[in-house]
């Protein structure tokens, strides 16, 4: 299989937005910016979406333009983190887990790590339906990267 890349990419999280609810946390651990992430604890902090089909509120990791970086440059832990709440319809440029291979028009959930894997859709049960968060908008191969911790983004449209 070839592998393709994307014909866009994009210098933001946030690509395309209806609303813009954006919120400040502490990182509790490192978080890159494209992260699937959720509150930890009542000290205000957040971490990467830590269970893999679980239920997740869309809100990502942006990159923190307010310091000057961009999407490639990560959070450390105690670090200030905005945190985009993307509404139905909102556009994300999300962190893909390694070793997916994505069309569009897939749907999408958390794989436990902070970063969005592939639903089958012909085996998911009605519980695992509530986990969906997103749909592809573009495809790509990562077969080659298993294990490799790629930061292969996808744009991804919140349902």
């Amino acid at each position: 299989m070839t592998m393709y890349t994307p014909v866009n990419t994009y210098n933001t999280v946030k690509v395309k937005k209806y609303s813009d609810v954006v919120e400040e946390y502490k990182a509790y651990a490192a978080i890159t910016p494209g992260n699937l992430i959720e509150i930890y604890s009542t000290d205000g902090y957040v971490r990467k979406h830590s269970t893999e089909g679980g239920n997740a509120i869309p809100m990502f990791a942006l990159e923190d333009e307010l310091q000057g970086k961009g999407i490639d440059e990560d959070y450390d832990a105690g670090d200030q983190v905005q945190c985009w709440i993307p509404g139905r319809g909102d556009q994300v440029y999300a962190l893909l887990e390694d070793g997916e291979t994505i069309v569009i028009g897939d749907w999408l959930m958390s794989n436990g790590a902070g970063r969005l894997q592939k639903v089958d859709a012909e085996t998911l049960s009605a519980a695992e339906a509530l986990s969906v968060i997103a749909q592809s908008l573009e495809a790509v191969d990562l077969s080659g990267s298993s294990g490799t911790e790629t930061t292969q983004r996808l744009l991804v449209r919140i349902i």
